[in-house]
């Protein structure tokens, strides 16, 4: 960045002020010559009085002769009155600038003056240096910003229609120094992950400067960490012969090498060498762990050990450094957690770099998902989340590239088994891993492994001593012993007993043991096993308050992960304030944890003791009819506001007005970005709320929450969760005789797998829809399955077929008075006249389906109508009305969090520029699709896979585009796609050459 030219005296030190000053001069080289006064474009005559201005404005303040600005105009062939035309043109400039600016000074002329910032081409030193600093003193965040906000201000070509050879020179020099800084700028990029974004912007530059070999250096970089393995390497192999073809020399030594690590798989070229998060400014240094107890007590041989372990991980120890991992095993209870985080708050100043934390609720029903987990870890430690993976196993790969070179810390709390802590343990030396878990972790390989048994009689009265005071204590030693005995000398029980002696300044430790030795007053399992943590639990349990213990037995009822707030009042039926009161107190007592503000949750066994309580109705009051109600209120909770977010995401659907009523209310929002965070954060707790329902009479509403969260889907989150719950519904709807809920299953379960392209799966689904839905004649999922067989036939090239369940589609949402889908099937029906052909046809379906959307404002369903005018404009060969209609259905998609879309209309951008013979738009535009995702699944990535080929071939890349076809050719194989036949053919010329 330092080759960058310097303008010093037309700017004034530090950073230029973002605001113009009023009246004030300013100067574009970047681009055409330009210049503005208050905004005001001002007129700066021919193309050499121009030249004259670019000329001074580049001489950095200096005095240019009048020899020089000809030589710089006309270069060696002058005309005859160049000196006359010479002064003539800076005495048309002198008009137009302010006085004093153009000077003339020995018999030649200057500008000065000017204000800060004035000139773009200052603009963009002045951010260049700033990035280059911040980048040496290791903020990539911040430099990557500088850099970008700096390249922003090239506008086309520099100095763009002036003559000259002066100008040429410039052209050449500031060009390159773009190059440089573009080069700089990715080069960061992929420091922070962020690999997957930078292909697309790669493939693009290679196009255009194909002999640039740091470019191509980078994109075999990017495609090699996105894991494009075979495609990173046929770009060494397109340079290679490029370069002997056009200059008859080989690779720099910098590309040969890189083939060679590429070749070898060499786990640091995997890493990013310094991934900090998109939006930071600092380095990032999680900090996570939970707050250690001031009075722990004991364990000190298991405190020992687990340093030692520790110090191994972080150099201290003679042995040196180790990924080290210790994995800790025992009943519920005893004080897994506790002990861990005791150990890992000693170890911290061995992990500098941070500590992570989870809780990966191995013991509840459903533990927590690995690649959920790595998303939070990796976020943690700085990575943007347009950089996170989808798939567990790039998800891994990427934590460890983020962790080495790092010392961090990582405690895996309440693990389920060695399966679910693999993908989670760091893969380098300096970083260490502390595990918690109710089994033994024989299979983790390498572990060291640690049986944490309950407390000995001297620890646990200690624990006690210290947390009721010793004064307390020495003259009731015999009763505490008889306390913590009765405890089952578990920590957890032993805590809670003795923070309610201390909380009574009027109880003696008679007293508390007196109730303790009260069996009616404790579950007989607390003498063994995991039964024992049962009774600790009902000693806190048993001092709350009639409306507390409701709360705390309601809320058990819950699955999910956590439960919000909102969500809590519902199954409470009471106000929020009221609610937060409540839950807050519960948090108090440990009985319930702040997951964050506004979320709360049980630990596993604490969940399982509520409901044990709750069912125990002759003990506790809570009828099976309370219970019931409490679950109902929680589900029309989530029915009325999924179906709120669904109303303000597609204005006028009328699918709310067909769906279960509710009773209870749900939250209103006023615009969609609200709506939809409240969607994606309640997914894993609306989806268990579905899930719950199946086997209850709640079974036709938990369907229509179902289908009211179809974004959950069509957006690509949650979409394995969201699949696993609609195939759940089907049986259960199936085994309860519900035929109008099964349809509706079935239906919701069709759009599911058209989404992933899974076609065979939806067709039989679907029709099995049609059937249920016809038989109790739900008009609501007759119409919209109508729709599904349409595009199903779509998919598998039975255009003609597809046109009666469009029309069938069509007329169903028009009686129904549902005009947006009625909008979304004409679309539709554009796309099978387009299929066979009926091109005119196809175009006007279209738009009348856009025409119709256009009055609900920019909606989804809007993009999806211009998607499809796209699609259809592109086939009649006009290519640029086609570009304006993707253009604004991805502008909408990425307004609404559409990422499948997304990438979906950036396939069908691609498409359009390859049409228009513009092979590296193309192919940029490709590569976003790939790295979004697309709806149809790995059939559709086939087909944009199979496009890129064609770009690159189009960009003689000859190599990289038969990597592409070949992984195309795979994926149709494996889909038993007929496009396998095309990528066949284009393999077979590849192949022969």
């Amino acid at each position: 960045m330092d080759g960058g030219p310097r303008v010093p005296e037309q700017r004034r030190p530090g950073f230029p002020a973002e605001e113009e000053e009023s009246g004030a001069l300013r100067f574009g080289v970047l681009g055409p010559v330009r210049a503005w006064r208050d905004g005001e474009t001002l007129a700066t005559g021919s193309p050499q009085q121009r030249a004259l201005l670019a000329a001074l404005l580049l001489r950095e303040g200096r005095t240019a002769t009048a020899g020089e600005l000809i030589d710089a105009l006309w270069g060696e062939e002058p005309p005859s009155q160049a000196l006359a035309a010479v002064r003539t043109y800076a005495s048309r400039l002198r008009k137009i600038l302010d006085p004093g600016v153009l000077v003339s000074e020995s018999g030649g002329y200057a500008v000065r003056g000017l204000a800060e910032g004035a000139l773009d081409l200052a603009r963009a030193q002045d951010l260049a240096a700033a990035a280059e600093k911040a980048r040496s003193a290791g903020d990539l965040c911040h430099a990557r910003d500088l850099l970008r906000r700096a390249l922003a201000l090239w506008d086309g070509e520099v100095l763009a229609g002036v003559p000259g050879p002066y100008a040429q020179t410039q052209r050449v020099r500031l060009g390159e120094w773009r190059l440089q800084l573009l080069e700089t700028r990715v080069d960061m990029d992929l420091d922070q992950g962020c690999h997957a974004e930078a292909v697309s912007e790669l493939t693009a530059l290679t196009a255009a400067h194909p002999l640039r070999e740091r470019l191509r250096e980078l994109l075999m970089l990017a495609l090699y960490r996105s894991g494009r393995q075979a495609e990173a390497l046929a770009v060494y192999a397109d340079t290679r012969r490029l370069l002997a073809d056009e200059l008859g020399v080989d690779p720099r030594p910098g590309l040969q090498e890189l083939q060679q690590r590429i070749l070898q798989a060499d786990p640091a070229l995997a890493e990013p060498s310094a991934a900090t998060a998109e939006a930071s400014t600092a380095t990032v240094r999680p900090a996570q762990l939970p707050a250690t107890v001031p009075d722990f007590t004991g364990r000190a041989a298991f405190v020992r050990e687990l340093s030692d372990v520790l110090s191994a991980a972080s150099g201290e120890s003679a042995s040196g450094r180790v990924m080290a991992v210790s994995a800790l095993a025992g009943i519920g209870g005893v004080g897994k957690t506790t002990l861990a985080v005791h150990v890992a708050h000693r170890a911290r100043a061995a992990f500098p770099d941070g500590q992570l934390y989870v809780d990966l609720q191995g013991a509840g029903a459903r533990p927590a998902e690995p690649e959920t987990v790595l998303g939070s870890f990796l976020r943690a430690l700085g990575t943007a989340d347009s950089a996170i993976p989808d798939s567990l196993e790039e998800r891994a790969a990427l934590y460890r590239s983020v962790l080495d070179g790092r010392r961090v810390l990582v405690l895996l709390d309440n693990a389920r088994d060695a399966a679910q802590v693999r993908p989670l343990l760091p893969g380098t030396d300096g970083c260490a891993a502390l595990v918690t878990a109710r089994v033994r972790m024989v299979d983790l390989a390498g572990a060291h492994l640690v049986d944490l048994d309950v407390m000995s009689p001297e620890e646990a009265l200690a624990l006690f001593t210290r947390i009721v005071g010793e004064e307390r204590v020495a003259s009731e030693r015999q009763a505490a012993l008889d306390v913590v005995g009765a405890c089952g000398f578990l920590p957890l029980a032993i805590r809670i007993a003795a923070s309610r002696l201390a909380a009574r300044r009027t109880w003696t430790v008679s007293v508390l043991a007196a109730k303790l030795a009260d069996e009616r007053r404790r579950l007989d399992e607390l003498q063994a096993g995991d039964q024992a943590v049962e009774a600790t639990f009902e000693l806190g349990y048993g001092q709350l308050e009639p409306a507390q213990a409701r709360a705390f037995r309601l809320l058990g009822l819950a699955d999910g992960p956590d439960i919000s707030l909102a969500a809590a009042a519902a199954v409470l039926d009471l106000p929020a304030g009221d609610t937060e009161d409540l839950l807050e107190s519960l948090v108090d007592t440990s009985l319930l944890e702040s997951a964050a503000p506004g979320r709360y949750r049980f630990h596993d066994l604490v969940r399982l003791y509520a409901r044990a309580c709750a069912e125990r109705t002759e003990r506790d009051g809570t009828s099976p009819s309370e219970r019931g109600a409490a679950l109902s209120r929680l589900l029309d909770f989530y029915l009325a506001t999924a179906a709120g977010v669904y109303a303000i995401e597609r204005p006028g659907d009328r699918l709310v007005d067909g769906l279960e009523p509710t009773e209870y209310p749900g939250l209103t929002f006023t615009e969609g970005s609200a709506a939809l965070d409240w969607l994606y954060t309640e997914a894993a707790p609306l989806l268990s709320c579905v899930r719950q329902a199946a086997a209850s009479s709640r079974l036709r509403r938990a369907v229509d929450l179902l289908w009211a969260a179809k974004d959950l889907t069509e957006s690509g989150a949650n979409s394995h969760q969201y699949e696993t719950t609609a195939r759940g519904m089907c049986e259960a709807t199936r085994a309860a005789g519900d035929t109008l809920a099964e349809g509706r299953a079935r239906t919701v379960l069709t759009d599911v797998l058209l989404v992933s392209g899974r076609i065979p799966q939806a067709e039989k689904e679907s029709r099995l829809a049609m059937r249920l839905a016809e038989s109790v004649d739900d008009a609501l999922a007759v119409s919209w399955v109508a729709n599904s067989l349409g595009l199903i036939c779509l998919h598998q090239g039975r255009h003609n077929d597809s046109k009666p369940f469009f029309e069938r589609a069509i007329a169903g949402f028009r009686a129904l008075g549902n005009h947006p889908p009625e909008a979304t099937a004409l679309c539709n029906l554009s796309r099978a006249h387009l299929g066979a052909d009926d091109v005119a046809q196809a175009v006007d379906f279209a738009r009348r389906g856009l025409e119709a959307h256009a009055e609900f404002g920019r909606t989804v369903r809007l993009a999806n109508s211009h998607y499809a005018l796209g699609i259809a404009l592109n086939r009649a060969d006009r290519h640029t009305e086609a570009l304006g209609h993707f253009s604004e259905a991805l502008t909408i998609f990425t307004a609404h969090r559409q990422r499948l879309w997304e990438g979906t209309t950036n396939y069908r951008i691609a498409e359009v520029h390859l049409a228009a013979q513009r092979p590296a738009q193309a192919a940029r535009h490709a590569e976003q699709a790939l790295a979004l995702g697309c709806i149809g699944g790995d059939r559709m990535q086939g087909n944009v896979l199979t496009l890129l080929g064609r770009a690159l071939a189009g960009l003689e890349q000859t190599d990289r585009a038969k990597a592409c076809w070949s992984k195309a050719l795979r994926l149709y194989e494996q889909e038993g796609a007929e496009e396998a036949s095309e990528a066949r053919a284009l393999l077979r010329p590849a192949s022969a050459a």
